[in-house]
């Protein structure tokens, strides 16, 4: 009796699981915090340079004043100001801006703003973010690796106290290397606080409800986690005291190890067979199952049986994925797609400024269209297949990124707010769905033998490639339609390049590296699945390739030998 057979029997759509699904979700509200914390906590205010006869005007005469000179007026300091009776004569001093007037969006006072990080400045807080996305690279690696030899539990709980300890930290920050020191903790939880999770919960959860119950989940926590990280910091007042509540959200999830149960399958791997059995029996009990002692018994003589067959095979390593040419080939063509998709999304969902509203309304508006995305992504690779949609979102999302960079280069449009979301919003969702789709096609081009060190991989690539995305935003400061064209070019190379993939919808994925080297071998740059013939689908075939994929793993089952 294999795993799935003895989870069913303990409950795979019960209490329990309904209670990881909520405790996924909660991880993926509070990731979404953590995650957009970086960016709110950066936000700069409208401003302009201090004079010592401003002090008592409001912000539209300071407006007025600073209207001549333009994008130059924040870091523009003044010599002397004469009012007039039909407007204002003003002489420019020599000495560079020392202290600064800011008008405070919804009153939220910022990092940039406490410690005066604008105009000369403003590349320090970029220096801060990037090194976030450092942070999440090494904690990426390093807790994958941990989760490994420690459990999925520990690896979680470890993992949101670092965002715990890095966030808590930053709110004492006063300088540059204190700062970015205390932003590379909390980036070591970026990544790792959500997928850890993702997996134990994908490990106890039925089949049949995977794609509907997590998809919704997550859909609806995001969501949420994107609304509530805007309007919690107004709330807050200040970036401190957010940071605070950021830190405390990731502080609760230590409690998880009272609840949440080791995952089975890693305890099977560790040769503790008799703790995987523990957990079942919890869950069985949880769900209110009476599982017989023989089901336990067959369950752990197939474990023992699988173990030492195991011993005697040669495991495929994740260097295996270049050994042969066109392996070689989807390998490193997946794994460039997703950093061009991975450094797109990073820096389109970030870059909610210069847009003409509240980045906080645009906060708000940018998470509304989360769930629009994924329904539209179902829709679309049920019709065209993974690989044409793919396609079309990073072909269309560079497209409207193309279009919102021409609109930004025109001044008297960047006024223009309706005009400005009519693209961007948009933009947003396509980046969504292009980023899901790249995540989904990219698990399924690697053969299952090397599939989750093949994703790591692709992971730690993609923080790499992120690392710049702060450094494109801030080039929006200087040339607001540098960021769009840039993404224009990244997201149309990966348009390219998914051309060159074979398509995987309702065809047998890749098992084994031979499997992989012939997958897809001989197929057209417009192989789509919506135009191509059904009734020879690779799906029929599935029960011969799931005792193939059984005998690869070393699985024994006694009813197939049975009936043989």
């Amino acid at each position: 009796m294999d795993f799935d057979k003895i989870l069913v029997k303990c409950g795979d759509a019960g209490r329990y699981q309904c209670l990881m699904l909520l405790l996924l979700g909660y991880i993926a509200f509070t990731s979404t915090v953590h995650y957009y914390s970086q960016n709110i906590i950066g936000f700069v205010p409208q401003h302009w340079c201090y004079h010592e006869q401003l002090a008592n005007r409001s912000h539209e005469e300071i407006a007025a004043i600073y209207a001549p000179f333009g994008k130059q007026a924040s870091c523009t300091r003044l010599e002397k100001i004469e009012f007039l009776e039909e407007g204002y004569n003003v002489s420019l001093s020599s000495k560079a801006c020392d202290r600064w007037i800011y008008k405070y969006d919804y009153g939220f006072r910022s990092m940039n703003v406490e410690l005066n990080w604008v105009c000369d400045d403003a590349y320090k807080a970029r220096i801060g973010q990037s090194l976030f996305f450092l942070g999440s690279l090494v904690g990426t690696f390093s807790f994958g690796m941990l989760g490994d030899r420690i459990g999925r539990v520990r690896a979680v709980i470890l993992a949101n106290q670092c965002g715990f300890v890095g966030d808590f930290l930053t709110t004492y920050a006063t300088n540059l290397a204190q700062f970015s020191a205390f932003r590379c903790i909390s980036g070591l939880a970026a990544t790792a606080n959500y997928y850890l999770m993702f997996i134990l919960v994908l490990e106890y959860l039925a089949p049949k409800l995977r794609n509907l119950a997590i998809s919704g989940t997550l859909g609806f926590c995001f969501c949420l986690g994107g609304l509530v990280a805007p309007w919690l910091s107004v709330l807050a007042g200040n970036w401190r005291i957010y940071l605070t509540f950021s830190a405390l959200l990731q502080l609760i999830v230590a409690l998880f190890y009272f609840v949440v149960q080791e995952s089975a399958q890693w305890l099977i791997t560790r040769n503790n067979v008799e703790g995987a059995i523990a957990r079942l029996k919890h869950i069985a009990h949880f769900n209110g199952r009476q599982v017989p002692q023989a089901d336990f018994e067959a369950f752990r003589q197939h474990c023992l049986a699988k173990a030492k067959m195991d011993n005697h095979q040669q495991k495929a390593k994740l260097f295996d994925l270049l050994r042969t040419p066109h392996l070689r080939k989807t390998s490193l063509i997946v794994i460039f797609i997703f950093m061009m998709t991975s450094l797109s999304f990073n820096t389109i969902t970030r870059n909610v400024e210069g847009l003409g509203l509240s980045p906080f309304v645009v906060f708000s508006l940018f998470a509304v269209v989360v769930p629009p995305s994924g329904i539209l992504q179902g829709l679309l690779q049920s019709r065209l297949g993974r690989k044409a949609t793919s396609f079309l979102a990073l072909l269309s999302t560079g497209l409207l990124s193309c279009a919102l960079g021409v609109t930004l280069s025109n001044e008297a449009a960047q006024n223009n707010a309706t005009l400005l979301l009519a693209f961007a919003l948009p933009t947003r969702l396509g980046i969504s769905m292009c980023y899901t789709l790249t995540s989904q096609y990219t698990s399924e081009l690697l053969p299952t033998c090397v599939r989750s060190r093949g994703m790591a991989a692709a992971h730690l690539a993609a923080a790499a490639a992120s690392c710049t995305s702060p450094y494109l935003i801030h080039l929006g400061t200087k040339f607001a339609a540098g960021p769009p064209m840039i993404l224009t070019a990244l997201l149309l190379s990966a348009a390219c390049c998914t051309l060159l993939l074979p398509e995987t919808n309702n065809r047998q994925l890749p098992i084994t590296l031979e499997d992989g080297e012939t997958f897809g071998k001989g197929e057209s740059l417009l192989s789509f699945d919506c135009w191509r013939r059904h009734k020879d689908d690779d799906v029929l075939k599935q029960p011969s390739e799931e005792l193939k994929l059984n005998v690869l793993n070393g699985v024994r089952d006694a009813e197939t030998e049975a009936d043989v």
